[in-house]
């Protein structure tokens, strides 16, 4: 009867030790497959940011509550992207310049790594006359930021995600 009972606490205390082992690695196998995802997603250059929120320079957040994004695939950048700041530099009344759209053929395109397995892609686009650069940070959870830079206005961020690009159709 004590063999029994020796035998069975080992048992229990073996399960007990085993199965918080076993967690983890399938939530690291997770979190792996999340950044593997991501990697191929910025060095394949073909991604959506979608941007969620904005931070305008001198006010809070805004929530967007339209679809707002930046589309990134070879050989294309397209932007379509609102603005609330301070232009030094007026587009003139009436205009329809008024947000951050573009489409770029002529960018520069480097990525660096970050801590936790994220990515900084900093987009030069040559062929937008008032656009500098953008950086985009973007981790495997798909939170991804978005610092835009301008050469007339004041500079803006959005928040949000980063996801495959639909294909389209043919």
């Amino acid at each position: 009867m004590k063999s029994l009972i020796r035998t069975l606490m080992v048992i229990i205390i073996t399960s007990v030790i085993a199965l918080p082992g076993r967690a983890q690695t399938t939530k690291q196998q997770k979190q792996d497959e999340k950044a593997e995802k991501l990697r191929q997603l910025i060095e394949s250059r073909n991604f959506v940011f979608q941007a969620t929120y904005m931070s305008p320079m001198g006010g809070g957040q805004i929530y967007l509550t339209s679809p707002y994004d930046v589309t990134i695939s070879r050989d294309t950048v397209t932007s379509f992207l609102p603005y609330f700041g301070v232009a030094y530099m007026s587009t003139g009344y009436g205009s329809n310049d008024n947000g951050i759209k573009f489409t770029s053929t002529k960018f520069d395109y480097q990525v660096q790594n970050l801590k936790k397995g994220g990515y900084r892609v900093i987009i030069k686009p040559k062929d937008v006359t008032n656009l500098t650069q953008m950086f985009l940070e973007a981790y495997p959870g798909g939170y991804a930021s978005l610092s835009v830079i301008s050469v007339n206005r004041q500079q803006i961020s959005f928040q949000g995600n980063v996801k495959e690009r639909p294909k389209t159709k043919s």
